[in-house]
């Protein structure tokens, strides 16, 4: 059996170049928007937050920058906690919750599909997130519509 001489690894250690940047760091020009869309279910994946988080990083490059919550994305803005509304359960409980507020308290506006909330799954305008402005089923494809004409930057998240 061979013997392993290589040191274990400890807290520190990196093993890739953070320092190197392949392309440019672009920055919104002035009026530019962008949308992300989240048409998938809070914990599933991490899709959810990674696009959270490419929202916030869109905003702060200068983008006018919108989040679309619909079908199951709604599910991401709904308020959470246990045992009582905004206790973390476990860490990383209140992710989706946490970094929504922090992008709309940046000036990010976030929209959320009222029949999806409703109908979908049995919560009301109350149930969302404070700061989240619930939409008719109609302005979905309308906002996404909107953004395209703007020649906005759009991610669209879909989980399936």
């Amino acid at each position: 059996m061979p013997t392993v001489t290589k040191e274990a690894h400890k807290d520190g250690d990196y093993f890739v170049d953070y320092e190197q940047k392949v392309f440019e760091d672009v920055k919104a020009d002035a009026g530019e928007k962008a949308l992300v869309t989240f048409h998938t279910v809070a914990f599933e994946g991490s899709i959810g937050l990674v696009n959270i988080l490419n929202a916030i990083r869109l905003h702060r490059k200068g983008y006018e920058t919108s989040i679309l919550l619909y079908g199951p994305g709604v599910t991401l803005g709904i308020q959470r906690g246990f045992p009582t509304l905004g206790d973390e359960a476990f860490p990383g409980h209140l992710n989706f919750n946490n970094n929504l507020k922090r992008f709309m308290s940046e000036g990010g506006k976030v929209f959320a599909c009222r029949f999806a909330l409703q109908a979908l799954y049995g919560h009301g305008e109350a149930s969302l997130i404070p700061g989240i402005t619930p939409i008719a089923p109609q302005d979905v494809l309308d906002c996404i519509l909107l953004h395209k004409k703007a020649n906005a930057v759009i991610l669209d998240t879909w989980t399936v």
